[in-house]
C-alpha cells in the first residue's frame, strides 16, 4: 500500500495506483455563464460532478517544471495539476513582475480581468516535494 496510496474505483475493481504529480488532474473549465457567479473547474474528466470553484488568483506555475496548478479539495490533497492542453491556453495569460527564470508568474488574466497571484501553492508544493523526496531517499 505503501507504493500505492491512492485508489481508483472502476466499476466492481478497486486499482491501488500512485501517480507522477498529484492525483486531481484538472481538464475541463465549465463557463457559469453569469459574471457573478465563478466558473467551474472540473477534475478527473468528470464534468460538473468533479468541480470546484475556478479561483483564478490561486493559479500558480512551478518555474522549475512549468507545470501549473490549482486548489483542489482538501481530502484528496489540496492540489490539482492543470492538463498540459489547457495549461498551454492559461501560460498565454500570465505575467511576469520579474525577469528571473526562477521566479513564478505574478499576475494571471481571465476573461478580461487580471488578477494578482497569491501564488501560496508554491510552498504547499514544495513542501510536498520534499517529503517524497526524504521518502525515497529512505
Amino acid at each position: 500500500m505503501e507504493d500505492f496510496p491512492y485508489i481508483s474505483l472502476c466499476g466492481r475493481e478497486r486499482n491501488f495506483i500512485r501517480c507522477d504529480d498529484t492525483p486531481v488532474v484538472f481538464t475541463q473549465v465549465i463557463d457559469s455563464g453569469d459574471a457573478v457567479k465563478p466558473d467551474r473547474f472540473s477534475y478527473c474528466g468528470a464534468g460538473e460532478r468533479l468541480a470546484v470553484p475556478l479561483e483564478p488568483e490561486k493559479i500558480c506555475m512551478l518555474p522549475e517544471s512549468g507545470r501549473i496548478y490549482h486548489p483542489a479539495p482538501e481530502r484528496t490533497g489540496g492540489v490539482g495539476l492543470i492538463k498540459s492542453s489547457l495549461a498551454i491556453e492559461f501560460s498565454k495569460l500570465f505575467q511576469f513582475e520579474s525577469q528571473e527564470e526562477h521566479k513564478p508568474p505574478t499576475y494571471f488574466t481571465w476573461k478580461g480581468k487580471t488578477y494578482k497571484l497569491t501564488n501560496e501553492l508554491v510552498d504547499l508544493l514544495n513542501s510536498e516535494r520534499k517529503v517524497l523526496f526524504d521518502q525515497d531517499a529512505k
